[in-house]
C-alpha cells in the first residue's frame, strides 16, 4: 500500500522517483580499538545532530570499525553498496580515513572525516574531492607547538610517535617547521598504538637531553610515553599533539602530564576565549549541550569534531536539495558541491572558508595552546 501511495504521489507531483523524503548518513568511527577514547565522544554526539534538515528526516546508520583499516573499508563498502547511504561522517583516524578514500572515489559519496592528517585532503585527487575534514591539520598544530618552543628558547627537541600513518605525518610537519625555526631534533623514535611500554624509546631520547619532546599520538595510548618519561627523571617541555584532548587521556595520563602542552581547538576552552573570539558563541553552545546529556568536563575535541560535521550539514543539505533527492547519485554531487562552497560559517573551532583545493576550510584562528594543569584545560592567550 505505502509503495502504491508513494507511485501515486509521485505521478502526481511529476517527480521521476518516487519516496524520497530521507537522508541516509552513514557513520563508521572507532568506538572501541585503541582510538576508543576518540570515538566513544564521536559517537556519543552523533545522538545530539538534528534528525530533521530542510523538512527531511536523517537517518544515521552508525558502525564500529574497532580502530582497524580493514573494518573501515568493509563498514565503508557496506554502507555505499548495501546501505546507499548519502554521505559518510568517519573515520577517526588518520589511516582509516585514508584507507577508504578508494570506496568514496568508486561511489561518488560524499564524506567528512575526523582525523587530523593533511593527508585525507591533500593532495587533492579524484578520490580526496569527495572527502572533507573538520579537525585542525597536522601543519596548523605543528606550527603552534614549533612556535611555542622557539617563545620558550628550545634549541633540541626529541619525537616520539604512532609507527603508523598519523605518527609519520605528524613528524614530517614539525620537523619541517622545526627546521624554520633552528631547532634541531636529537632523536626520533615509533611506537604502536597498542604497546604498554615505550621504555627502550623514551632512554634513547632522553640519552640526547633534550630541551623539549613531541609526542606524536592520539587517545590514551599517548599517556605511555608521557609516564614512561617522567618516570625516568625528564624536565623539559613535553608537547602531546591535538588527539589527546579528551577527558579520558587525562584520567589515563593522571598526575604525569601536570604541566605539558598540546595545542587544541577553541572549543576545548570555550569559556576561557575572549568575547570577541569569532567561535566563542557556537563553542560554548554545543559544550552546554553535550555537558547538559553527559555531564560537567566531559566534552571532547572529538565530540566537538563532529558537531561540527553536523553544523556542516545543516549549512549544505538545503542547498543540495534544490538540486537533487536523496538517495540519487545527483544528491550525493549536489551535497559534494555544496560543502565544498561552504564559507563564513562559525563553528566551535573555526571559522570555514572551503575551495575546491581547501576541504577543511579553516585558518590559524582554530587553534589554542593549552596547558595541562589540576587534570583541565588551562588556556594560553
Amino acid at each position: 500500500m505505502r509503495i502504491v501511495s508513494c507511485l501515486i504521489l509521485a505521478l502526481c507531483s511529476g517527480l521521476l522517483n518516487p519516496c524520497w523524503g530521507q537522508i541516509k548518513i552513514g557513520v563508521t568511527i572507532s568506538s572501541t580499538g585503541p582510538a576508543a577514547s576518540l570515538g566513544i565522544p564521536e559517537k556519543n554526539t552523533i545522538e545530539l545532530l538534528p534528525h530533521e534538515i530542510a523538512g527531511k528526516t536523517i537517518e544515521y546508520i552508525v558502525l564500529d570499525d574497532a580502530s582497524d583499516t580493514t573494518t573501515a573499508v568493509t563498514n565503508a563498502r557496506k554502507l555505499t553498496l548495501e546501505d546507499k547511504v548519502d554521505a559518510i561522517i568517519g573515520s577517526t583516524t588518520t589511516p582509516n580515513s585514508l584507507a577508504i578514500l578508494p570506496v568514496l572515489g568508486e561511489t561518488k559519496t560524499p564524506a567528512l572525516s575526523l582525523a587530523s592528517s593533511n593527508r585525507i585532503i591533500e593532495p587533492m585527487d579524484a578520490n580526496r574531492t569527495w572527502m572533507f575534514k573538520t579537525p585542525q591539520t597536522d601543519t596548523m598544530m605543528a606550527t603552534a607547538i614549533v612556535e611555542d618552543m622557539a617563545d620558550h628558547g628550545v634549541k633540541t627537541m626529541g619525537f616520539i610517535g604512532f609507527s603508523d600513518a598519523l605518527g609519520e605525518a605528524f613528524y614530517g610537519e614539525v620537523s619541517k617547521f622545526a627546521e624554520l625555526r633552528h631547532i634541531k631534533i636529537v632523536a626520533s623514535e615509533r611506537f604502536a598504538s597498542r604497546d604498554t611500554t615505550v621504555t627502550a624509546q623514551v632512554l634513547k631520547i632522553i640519552a640526547e637531553k633534550p630541551d623539549a619532546v613531541v609526542i606524536g599520538a592520539s587517545g590514551t595510548p599517548a599517556a605511555t610515553p608521557v609516564k614512561a618519561l617522567v618516570e625516568r627523571g625528564y624536565k623539559g617541555r613535553i608537547y602531546h599533539n591535538h588527539g589527546v584532548a579528551n577527558r579520558d587521556f587525562l584520567r589515563v595520563c593522571g598526575a604525569d602530564c601536570e604541566g605539558t602542552f598540546l595545542p587544541t581547538g577553541p572549543v576545548m576552552v570555550a569559556f576561557q576565549l575572549p568575547d570577541s573570539n569569532p567561535v566563542k558563541k557556537s563553542a560554548v553552545d554545543f559544550v552546554k549541550r553535550y555537558e547538559a546529556r553527559y555531564g560537567p568536563g566531559s566534552v571532547a575535541a572529538f565530540s566537538a569534531y563532529t558537531w561540527d560535521i553536523g553544523l556542516l550539514l545543516q549549512r549544505a543539505i538545503p542547498i543540495a536539495l534544490s538540486h537533487a533527492q536523496p538517495g540519487t547519485p545527483e544528491f550525493r554531487a549536489a551535497l559534494r558541491d555544496a560543502l565544498e562552497a561552504t564559507q563564513g560559517l562559525a563553528t566551535t573551532n573555526g571559522v570555514v572558508n572551503m575551495s575546491p583545493r581547501d576541504h577543511l576550510g579553516l585558518d590559524q584562528r582554530a587553534r589554542v595552546m593549552v596547558e595541562i594543569q589540576n587534570a583541565n584545560w588551562h588556556y594560553l592567550p
